[in-house]
């Protein structure tokens, strides 16, 4: 039996997205295969079966039955492994994830026996002044490659946000910012339908497990989703949080339940945010988008 305490289960189950049976991205046979490659160990053994049939339950039996050291160059084989996926979508680390990432590898070294020399992974840390003073020129939305009719429609919601900002109507520029976005992550997820529907981070329906159709996504949901697959930075993931819920700004008793009173600085943020996506998903298109 591994040496793993409940505290270094939880954190691995976190890093390892093991909370509906999942482990990362993979699939029922990469998942066998890449524990076979590790470590010449079939996980669909039946003798993994004694918690459940899912990835994640094989894997805590795995955790179980196994040496310190299997376990902990399998742990370090799928940090790695995570750690690549997230270099070749070009996404950044927040500093929440770069500790738990930290914290996981130095369980992984001393269930291998190795000193633990572990270089900190880097989390970006731009402060929200740093964002705002970000100048993006020539934005457009006509390289998003989305439908003409819908370009068009975006294009005159942009001009009423620009009116909104000169006028100061923040809940304006806040709701017109959230639904432009929503409607451009929309248009991407539509040409992209099998990457964002693979991703991890896709909302699923909590009975069934699969993925729920575009039309019940929230624009967190798409925010999260798109971030995952590389096409939007950190910073967009990072300061989106005033856009997020903006449908409920629609309605004045949501509003009002939630507390959400915008101010200027709030529509500053929310078109900041807004013009660093179009930025990101123009430069980070995928090859059939």
């Amino acid at each position: 039996m591994a040496n793993l305490k409940q505290s270094d289960k939880l954190i691995l189950e976190r890093q390892l997205g093991m909370g509906s049976g999942y482990v990362l991205d993979f699939s029922n046979p990469s998942f066998q295969q890449f524990i076979f490659d590790v470590c010449k160990l079939d996980i669909y053994d039946s003798k993994y079966s004694g918690f459940g049939d899912s990835k994640a339950k094989r894997l805590r039996v795995f955790w179980q039955l196994e040496t310190d050291k299997t376990v902990g160059v399998l742990i370090n084989e799928l940090l790695a492994y995570w750690r690549t996926n997230k270099k070749l979508q070009g996404a950044e680390l927040t500093k929440e994830e770069a500790q738990i990432f930290n914290d996981c590898l130095r369980i992984a070294n001393r269930l291998r026996g190795v000193v633990d020399k572990v270089k900190p992974v880097d989390a970006s840390d731009t402060t929200k002044d740093e964002f705002l003073k970000r100048e993006y020129k020539n934005i457009t939305l006509d390289k998003l490659e989305i439908d003409d009719a819908v370009i068009e429609v975006l294009k005159g919601r942009l001009n009423e946000v620009n009116k909104g900002l000169k006028n100061e109507s923040p809940l304006s520029v806040v709701i017109l910012c959230g639904s432009i976005l929503e409607g451009i992550l929309l248009g991407i997820a539509l040409k992209n339908m099998k990457e964002f529907n693979q991703s991890t981070s896709s909302p699923k329906d909590k009975d069934s497990g699969k993925v729920l159709p575009f039309h019940d996504w929230t624009l967190s949901s798409f925010i999260d989703v798109a971030y995952s697959i590389g096409m939007l930075g950190l910073d967009v993931r990072k300061f989106s949080h005033s856009l997020r819920d903006f449908r409920n700004y629609i309605h004045p008793y949501l509003q009002v339940s939630s507390g959400f009173s915008p101010d200027i600085d709030t529509a500053k943020i929310s078109w900041q945010v807004l013009q660093a996506a179009i930025s990101d998903l123009t430069k980070n298109k995928k090859p059939n988008c």
